[in-house]
């Protein structure tokens, strides 16, 4: 599990939609939400992101290692 503060969605979502599993949202119920390729739900987390002043905290669960150390890196190489 990783916790991210978004400030770049556009190469965010870029990077996740790269990856070859599941990248999952994690809801405080614990309901998880794959959110890798999946364009409806992209564009509710654009319009999460533009309502919170271009910035969206999420929760993720990343069960490849290679996809979970690409987002790592991505977000490293972002701040």
């Amino acid at each position: 599990m990783v916790k991210l503060n978004i400030l770049n969605m556009k190469n965010f979502l870029e990077t996740v939609n790269t990856c070859t599993g599941k990248v999952n949202m994690l809801f405080p119920d614990g309901k998880k939400l794959n959110i890798n390729g999946e364009e409806t739900i992209q564009d509710g987390l654009w319009r999460q992101y533009f309502q919170n002043k271009n910035c969206l905290r999420l929760v993720l669960e990343i069960p490849n290692p290679t996809d979970y150390m690409n987002i790592v890196s991505y977000y490293a190489g972002d701040c």
